[in-house]
């Protein structure tokens, strides 16, 4: 089935205000969860460099960080953001365009993954390893954000197939939204202190 489903009312009876579905305040509890994870994180970075009194940061001897190409990765993610919000934007207005939407979302999505897996490798040849303090919290902070960009990306496809199968309501759409949002928005924060 390939109709797209009218967006269900979320309104109460008897005109009361429409509620939260659960699931996203469940994911919206997981995100906060996860923000507190991602300062931890950053905070460790931030006071390490801190620490590092007369030392060049980064150090002369590891390979530079792709900060440019990475950028045209960051576009990606951010662009996807924005399809994502275009395909709500869509889905609640029952348009047949959301499905398109979705899946530009998807794409630009992987594509922002992919350009991460291209930029690892090169790292990896260049010599930027774990045995430095430099590469761990490189792969470990940037690693962590792919590992929730990936799960993200596998929900999105699910609320996409829902969608084609006509089954997608409102709530879903929502719940993935969230964690997509959470997982577009935390990577500036990472990438502006990270690539530097």
């Amino acid at each position: 089935m390939n109709a797209v489903p009218r967006a269900r009312s979320s309104a109460q009876p008897g005109g009361s205000a429409p509620r939260i579905p659960n699931g996203v305040i469940a994911v919206t509890l997981v995100v906060i969860a996860e923000t507190m994870l991602f300062a931890g994180l950053i905070s460790a970075h931030v006071q390490f460099v801190s620490d590092q009194v007369g030392a060049f940061w980064p150090p002369l001897d590891q390979p530079p960080l792709p900060v440019a190409e990475t950028a045209v990765g960051s576009m990606a993610l951010l662009l996807s953001g924005c399809a994502l919000l275009w395909a709500r934007l869509s889905f609640r207005a029952a348009s047949p365009r959301t499905a398109a939407f979705l899946l530009a979302a998807l794409v630009l999505g992987t594509g922002y993954l992919g350009f991460q897996g291209i930029e690892w490798v090169g790292l990896i040849r260049d010599g930027l390893d774990l045995s430095t303090a430099y590469g761990a919290f490189f792969y470990l902070i940037v690693g962590v954000h792919s590992l929730h960009t990936a799960g993200a990306l596998v929900w999105l496809a699910k609320v996409w197939t829902w969608l084609r199968q006509g089954v997608l309501t409102p709530g879903r759409f929502m719940a993935a939204q969230v964690f997509w949002y959470f997982a577009v928005l935390i990577w500036p924060v990472i990438y502006f202190q990270v690539y530097r």
